[in-house]
């Protein structure tokens, strides 16, 4: 019966992971058909965004009103608080894209995995082994090496980036933790919060839009097909914000950032195939040293995860003989028979 139950899990989260990257690089490929000069010329990224929020909370209101789902209680207060964080992240992302270059932009992105471990030790007191450090550092040298080509930084470039950076880390760390302090589901809590920030979104985002680009929202000409594709980013962007947000309440934000980069490997390949953008021997190689470093974090993950399910809890009152015993029975020097660890018989 266990094992059913973890064959399950295995593929729950096999499914939530394979359901965020098609989604994700589905997203990517649409949007760069919408907003690129060559295709429908949508420049207006921030107020794109409201629009997926907007189609994400009909859908979550929808579920809501049909039973689905149970709208279970989170204060307004952290509602209103992560959807400030997000749309910060979101803003601060598109400012700093237009203000560097694509190089550093490549860099600031990168540089959220070990800005996440920091910020989860920080407020969590969260610790990583040796095997997870170093699989974390091949992960970034691969992308970095298929990624980062020019790098040209200035400084409202560089503040932006910090913001992003800052911003989108706290932001991923918080599904996780919102998740467990309200005992709510992904879909839940992003149904909550999915409202407030198209509504921000939809209000300030042809503003930031219109300082990114330095055209007007109202002035762009809407055609059939350019109404299509973005009907069909908001209806990725619903399964792209769901599983987001369904990976890191089974995992963990760095889990989600680390992984995540197999989107980027992906984007990569499918640009080569699909827009012929070049791919030279140096992609090919980082994104190999990126897979190697994913299926090693992997690995180290799970090693932990074995590690930690052989601890055996002490009782208050354990005596220095019962961690001596436990110590050599976890390190497999001596059998654990008759010792009782977890409590005491009456006799």
């Amino acid at each position: 019966m266990e094992s059913q139950k973890k064959r399950s899990s295995a593929v729950s989260d096999v499914g939530a992971w394979a359901m965020n990257v098609i989604s994700s690089v589905s997203l990517i490929m649409a949007n760069k058909q919408l907003m690129s000069p060559t295709g429908y010329a949508f420049v207006f990224a921030t107020t794109l965004t409201g629009f997926h929020f907007c189609m994400t909370a009909l859908i979550g209101l929808v579920s809501n009103a049909t039973g689905y789902t149970a709208k279970k209680y989170v204060p307004l207060w952290e509602l209103l608080w992560f959807s400030i964080v997000a749309n910060t992240s979101i803003t601060g992302m598109n400012l700093s894209l237009m203000l560097n270059s694509v190089g550093f932009y490549q860099i600031s992105k990168l540089s959220m995995i070990p800005v996440v471990c920091v910020m989860e030790w920080i407020l969590h007191g969260k610790q990583y082994s040796s095997k997870v450090k170093i699989a974390v550092v091949v992960v970034v040298v691969g992308v970095g090496v298929c990624t980062v080509t020019d790098v040209k930084v200035n400084a409202q470039g560089f503040i932006c980036a910090i913001v992003a950076i800052l911003s989108t880390s706290l932001q991923q760390i918080s599904i996780g933790s919102l998740q467990k302090k309200y005992s709510i589901g992904s879909f839940e809590l992003l149904s909550q919060t999915a409202p407030i920030q198209a509504l921000s979104l939809l209000l300030l985002g042809p503003f930031v839009d219109y300082f990114l680009s330095g055209k007007l929202l109202a002035s762009y000409k809407f055609s059939s097909a350019a109404f299509f594709f973005i009907l069909l980013s908001c209806s990725l962007a619903v399964f792209c914000n769901i599983s987001q947000y369904l990976c890191i309440g089974r995992f963990s934000a760095v889990s989600f950032q680390v992984l995540g980069h197999m989107k980027t490997v992906c984007v990569l390949i499918l640009g080569w195939l699909l827009f012929d953008s070049e791919l030279k021997l140096k992609n090919i190689l980082g994104m190999a040293i990126a897979v190697l470093g994913m299926v090693v974090y992997s690995w180290a993950v799970e090693a932990d995860k074995q590690t930690d399910s052989k601890v055996i809890p002490l009782r208050k009152d354990a005596t220095e003989e019962d961690v001596k015993l436990l110590k050599q029975q976890v390190d497999g020097s001596s059998p654990l028979k008759d010792v009782e660890l977890g409590g005491r018989s009456q006799g």
